[in-house]
This record gives structure tokens, sequence and C-alpha cells, in this order.
């Protein structure tokens, strides 16, 4: 990144820019700031890392199911459906069956 001249440059002229007096202070401002961004990043990674872990949903282990589940229940009992209300025949009130409108041609 910087080889040893280059720092040596850049820390010269920081110290003819902010003098003997400033620079030990701007240096710490600096640092604390370096510091606040690295806290804030690993925070910011850390709970990315947490919400890709609770969005991903574990796989049950078979051997536990087989143990959860007898085997005579696994299979989905059969259920008759009631017939649906179009399939039955209209009837009116007293039980007598409503006979059909004659076609128009």
């Amino acid at each position: 990144m910087f080889s040893v001249p280059d720092i040596a440059v850049i820390g010269v002229l920081a110290l003819l820019l902010f003098g003997p007096d400033k620079l030990p202070g701007i240096l710490r401002q600096a640092g604390k700031f370096m510091r606040e961004v690295q806290n804030t990043s690993h925070s910011f990674v850390a709970e990315m890392e947490r919400a890709a872990d609770i969005n991903a949903e574990p796989k049950p282990d078979p051997r536990v199911v087989e143990q959860l589940v007898p085997p005579d229940l696994e299979a989905e009992p059969e259920v008759e459906l009631e017939p649906h209300a179009s399939d039955l025949p209209e009837v009116d009130p007293n039980g007598a069956p409503i006979p059909e409108p004659p076609a128009r041609g």
C-alpha cells in the first residue's frame, strides 16, 4: 500500500501543516474514528450473519422424525368429501324435486 518513504513524507507534511502541538490530538481523533468505523463494520457483519441464520430453516433429522411419527400414522387417511351443492338436485322447501325449465329454442 504505502512504502516507508511515502509514510515519512506524509508524516513530515502533517507535522508541517498541523505543528507539533496539534498533531498528537489529531492522530488520536483519527484513531478513535477508525476504531468506531471498525466496530460499526463488525456489528453490521454480525447482524447480517444472525439474520441469515434465522432465515436458514434447519432440516429435521430423519431418525428423530421416525421416532416422533409412528409408521401407521405416516399415511394420510382417506377422507370422503360431501358432494358439492351444485351436484345435488334442486328441491323445493316441501321436499319435492323442482322440474328443469324447458329448453328455449
